[in-house]
């Protein structure tokens, strides 16, 4: 090689090379290869052209993306892990990727521990960080060929099924998958109260799903205390906040309001019917008080003129102000049927008292039909109201302060004797002897308390020694009326005249009553 031809000897070379044949063209470039291309990249060793391109690095990495396209669709589209790396576009492929390495070399270069899988469109939240990457990658399939729904993985932890569809992330979440989150309250059954607590497959037995009841007696048929009497329409009276705590307000919702220990009843303590809907219970007292009524129908049915709800024992009832008879002393106590024994409505009562106590009249209408002129309410025997003045037989001295049974022995008080032996004959000292006629020298202020004067009230003066002589000594014999008494000395001193009737019977005609022994002769 001479000094003409030394520097240019290559370039001729080249040309004559480019001038050759194309299979001499590709062996040339295989010899000018820097390695050998990666298994995957194997079959194109021999076509250069496939990645390279002369002259232009951009369209290079284009002819990459010719290849890889779905690479090339999450460039576009800026999702994947390739879509998301900044300055990919520009074609700089090679940058992580290079060939000519050998058929086993690692052009990837993934590296599991230090990947950061937020890159990708499946980012790693709560229960996923931490799972093994082989988990989801497996073996033989690349890493974009992963399945991104939950479905694909957990087919086989679903406990519905399949019934529910494949959406898991509806209901479930990365953190825990037993922590649902699906919103009841969306659907046409939102929970509310007890329901919000209660577990799904109490409601949906078996994952039935579709076709559930809404009907509270379904699910709430053993709870059901009325026995099915109250019919399915539970939600009328109770709710989801409490089934023992209804909140049906018989006040409100009804026409019959409950009041006094009516708002303490039990429902089925009025409602005893098959079914609450068909039939309702009376509104009068007596449709349900009928075996209550101690009057046996004879008052009525207007229960509510007399009593309340309050308290069936404790009528309302105001005698003094609804009746034209007010009720005074024991007439308070007195029962209602101890004076209306027959229809309230029908009977009508006098409002004297003989009307209802003349089998009490222990007088035998003596004194007539009055009651009230002597007696009161408080009592037949308590202060009884009498002028005794105004009787035949006045009342003064101790006979005012004298019990009326002491003279009246039984009720039939005008039977009582005016005559004071009538009722002193016990007392009577003089055995009679002066007569029935007490009052001639006793008064009321006190038997011991008399005065008789004897000589103007006889015909016969006491002188001289007679003031001295007892009543008896003269009065022997009991009288039934009048005393008759003979005034000669004869007919008391026979036994003392020593003349033994020489002389006659007219004593006085020698004898004075200051003495026997004072003789006074008369011719």
């Amino acid at each position: 090689m001479n000094a003409h031809t030394g520097p240019w000897l290559p370039v001729m070379l080249a040309l004559m090379l480019l001038s050759s044949a194309g299979s001499a063209y590709g062996s040339i470039k295989t010899l000018m290869m820097p390695g050998e291309l990666i298994k995957g990249h194997a079959k194109y060793e021999s076509n250069c052209s496939k990645c390279h391109a002369q002259f232009s690095k951009l369209k290079q990495s284009r002819l990459c993306l010719d290849c890889h396209k779905k690479v090339a669709r999450d460039i576009t589209r800026k999702q994947g892990y390739h879509g998301r790396i900044t300055g990919i576009a520009d074609g700089e492929c090679k940058r992580c990727h290079t060939d000519h390495k050998g058929r086993s070399a690692d052009i990837v270069r993934l590296d599991r521990e230090t990947f950061n899988h937020k890159h990708t469109d499946f980012v790693l939240q709560g229960a996923h960080t931490i799972i093994p990457c082989a988990s989801c990658h497996k073996q033989g399939h690349r890493y974009r060929e992963s399945p991104s729904d939950c479905y694909s993985c957990h087919k086989k932890k679903d406990i519905h099924r399949g019934r529910l569809g494949k959406k898991c992330q509806k209901c479930h979440n990365e953190q825990r998958w037993t922590k649902a989150r699906f919103d009841h309250d969306k659907t046409d059954f939102p929970l509310k109260g007890k329901h919000r607590k209660t577990a799904c497959n109490s409601c949906h037995p078996r994952e039935q799903y579709k076709k559930v009841t809404k009907i509270c007696y379904d699910c709430h048929r053993l709870d059901d205390e009325h026995n099915n009497h109250y019919g399915h329409k539970c939600q009328d009276c109770h709710s989801a906040k409490d089934w023992k705590k209804t909140h049906f307000n018989h006040d409100k919702d009804t026409k019959y309001r409950l009041t006094g220990k009516h708002a303490k009843l039990g429902c089925e303590d009025c409602h005893h019917n098959d079914d609450i809907y068909k039939k309702k219970p009376g509104k009068l007292c007596t449709s349900c008080h009928h075996n209550d009524d101690e009057h046996r129908g004879r008052y009525g049915k207007k229960c509510q003129d007399c009593h309340n709800t309050r308290s069936w024992k404790k009528p309302r009832f105001n005698h003094d102000k609804d009746t034209d008879y007010p009720l005074h002393g024991q007439h308070k106590k007195v029962r209602c049927d101890a004076c209306h024994q027959g229809n309230l409505y029908k009977e009508k009562l006098s409002s004297d008292c003989f009307s209802c106590h003349q089998p009490d009249d222990v007088h035998h209408g003596q004194e007539g039909k009055k009651c009230t002129r002597c007696h009161n309410e408080r009592g037949w025997g308590k202060k009884v109201v009498f002028d005794h003045g105004l009787t035949r037989f006045p009342l003064i001295g101790l006979h005012a302060a004298t019990p009326c049974e002491e003279c009246h022995l039984d009720p039939a008080y005008k039977g009582a004797a005016l005559a004071c032996n009538r009722c002193h004959q016990a007392d009577d000292i003089h055995k009679r002897t002066l007569g029935p006629h007490c009052e001639q020298c006793h008064n009321p202020n006190g038997w011991d308390l008399w005065r008789f004067d004897h000589d103007t009230q006889t015909d016969y003066k006491l002188t001289g020694a007679h003031k001295k002589v007892a009543c008896i000594d003269c009065h022997k014999w009991p009288v039934k009326d009048k005393i008759h008494l003979s005034p000669t000395c004869g007919s008391c001193h026979g036994s003392d005249d020593p003349h033994q009737g020489g002389f006659g019977r007219h004593c006085e005609r020698c004898h004075n009553t200051d003495a026997f022994d004072h003789i006074t002769f008369i011719r």
